[in-house]
């Protein structure tokens, strides 16, 4: 009853976590070219400063965060929790203060060295939740992050509105220390082997590369957070081309991404619910291949209700593809293991994060984006059918039994 308890207080606990550090991130970042030429005289190339500015934090992320996971897994992910929380508030209030871009860059890079708080409570809740109840409680989790991101950019347009961009970092400072105190005052964890002796990074990766399923896992995690990333720099844009004018074009894809965020929000626990039931892989062939034909169909439309439409059904199939990964990474690594592998797949999903808008708008810019749609669609309904054939789930089932 005690462990019961424990776990569901723990996923209410952490799910507001997450949520509050998501959001601290998307009250500021939509507005960071607005700061960057407004607030720190960035007038000339401003695209490329702002892609590196976004950029270079997920590239500092992806390569510190096997030291982070060996780290939780050596002292737990509590410590990882409150160690990125206040790291991140502070940074985040420093950025208050800067009145110089490169200055403004070194603080970005920090922000990515010192981020872990997202792959920390994916794994605490992996950890510290029954195998039985895990694929619900991680569906749960992924709706933390999307609440955040749909939240965060309404504070951050009110804060930049009535008071400027500037202010907008403070207030993302504010609401990340929030998540610190959380993980200070209400997150307890249990199953943690305090005498475990960490190991060098490079075994580590040795481990993690020796175990195909996990390796197939953090590419799937790559492929799928790269397909939404993909089109980040082109749904304004498409916007116009669908007849929309440029005083409105942000507004509407603000709506477009809100309608796949809602979608999470809605479908993911019930993904997480139907995991155990119908296996993860299942739901994860269901979720990829719905997202593939919801692309492919995106190709057809030609009005904004009827893309909004497919934005969201698609969203109600994709919800499932984050959630069943993580039910398959807690399944095919060793609870001993847990930290690492979540934070190698958080380096998958920077990695992914920083190239996808960059290989996005080179084709953005060579083809019509309605066939980057076609690219993205193909490409997920690829990657289901070679799971499929593969028999990705008899492979994971065997190698839960065994572990």
């Amino acid at each position: 009853m005690a462990d019961t308890y424990l776990w569901k207080r723990n996923l209410i606990v952490l799910w507001t976590g997450v949520f509050f550090c998501s959001t601290a991130y998307s009250i500021s970042i939509p507005f960071m070219p607005m700061f960057l030429r407004n607030d720190l005289g960035v007038t000339s190339h401003l695209t490329l400063w702002s892609g590196i500015a976004f950029g270079i934090t997920f590239l500092a992320s992806a390569l510190i965060a096997p030291y982070w996971g060996s780290l939780s897994d050596k002292y737990g992910r509590r410590p990882m929790l409150i160690r990125s929380g206040f790291a991140l508030a502070a940074l985040y209030m420093a950025t208050y203060f800067v009145h110089d871009p490169y200055l403004f860059l070194a603080l970005r890079i920090g922000q990515g060295l010192l981020a872990g708080y997202v792959p920390a409570a994916i794994a605490l809740v992996g950890t510290n939740t029954p195998e039985s109840k895990a694929g619900y409680a991680l569906g749960i989790m992924a709706t933390s992050g999307a609440t955040g991101g749909i939240i965060g950019p309404l504070i951050g347009g009110v804060v930049s509105h009535y008071f400027s961009n500037r202010e907008s970092f403070l207030f993302s400072g504010c609401i990340v220390l929030v998540s610190a105190l959380i993980a200070v005052f209400f997150v307890k964890e249990h199953k943690f082997n305090r005498q475990a002796v960490r190991s060098p990074i490079r075994a580590d990766l040795k481990e993690a590369f020796s175990n195909r399923l996990f390796v197939t896992m953090l590419g799937l995690v790559a492929l799928g957070t790269f397909s939404v990333m993909i089109l980040e720099p082109l749904l304004t844009v498409y916007m116009m081309d669908l007849g929309g004018s440029e005083g409105n074009a942000s507004l509407v894809a603000g709506f477009v991404f809100s309608a796949v965020g809602i979608a999470t929000l809605i479908a993911a626990p019930q993904w997480g619910k139907f995991g155990p039931r119908i296996g993860y892989t299942n739901v994860l062939v269901i979720g990829l291949m719905g997202g593939g034909i919801g692309n492919l169909l995106q190709f057809f439309v030609h009005d904004f209700v009827a893309f909004g439409a497919l934005r969201f059904l698609y969203g109600l199939c994709f919800a499932g593809v984050y959630p069943a990964l993580n039910a398959l990474i807690v399944k095919v690594t060793a609870p001993e293991f847990r930290g690492r592998a979540f934070a190698l797949n958080q380096s998958a999903t920077q990695l992914a994060t920083m190239m996808g808008p960059i290989i996005g708008g080179v084709l953005g810019g060579i083809l019509p984006i309605r066939w980057v749609f076609v690219i993205n669609g193909a490409m997920l309904i690829g990657a289901a059918l070679l799971i499929r054939s593969r028999h990705l789930e008899r492979h994971a089932v065997l190698a839960a039994k065994s572990s």
